[in-house]
């Protein structure tokens, strides 16, 4: 998992519940928390921050990450070039569309080692959009932030519900109703 992933989240946890949660989740983790964000980390370190976070908050693993998501989607939004075709965008379903048609492609070029999620689009109409999240870090719920950042960022109204579509949770059916 690429660095940057790693420095968000240390970011984010110092930003919301402050350096002494950050200090003590990092101490909880036997983490001395130096990445760099082009470095490439094992996932498991981040789950481990994740839990530990969750243990000294009392906040549940699935809302920190989808709280992590929304964050991410902020960050991605703003490190887009001015003239990316992601900025073109109309609404939610055609973002998430150009994630996987666009960034995952760019990711891949930058860091061939980068393993990111993969959406394998199953349908889509004006009003819902169907994909599965295939990805062996078991995180729907960093997808979950995602999506409800990409709504919010298009001032849209979404349900989703997530289907796992396998017991290790590598495999996750969205389906994202525009209301």
């Amino acid at each position: 998992m690429k660095g940057i992933i790693f420095t968000e989240f240390l970011e984010l946890v110092e930003q919301e519940f402050g350096l002494e949660v950050l200090d003590k989740v990092l101490d909880l983790s036997d983490d001395e928390g130096i990445y760099t964000s082009v470095g490439s980390y094992d996932h498991k370190d981040l789950v481990k921050l994740i839990v530990n976070l969750s243990k000294t908050t009392d906040v549940p693993p699935d809302q920190l990450q989808e709280v992590f998501g929304e964050t991410v989607f902020k960050n991605l939004l703003a490190t887009l070039p001015s003239n990316a075709t992601l900025k073109d965008c109309a609404h939610c379903f055609e973002f998430v569309r150009h994630v996987e048609e666009y960034i995952h492609v760019e990711v891949k070029k930058l860091y061939p080692d980068a393993n990111p999620p993969k959406f394998e689009f199953i349908s889509e109409s004006e009003t819902e959009l169907v994909f599965d999240y295939k990805s062996a870090r078991c995180m729907a719920h960093v997808c979950v932030g995602l999506l409800k950042g990409c709504a919010k960022h298009f001032n849209q109204t979404i349900d989703m519900t997530m289907s796992p579509l396998n017991e290790q949770g590598s495999e996750v059916r969205f389906t994202v109703t525009a209301t």
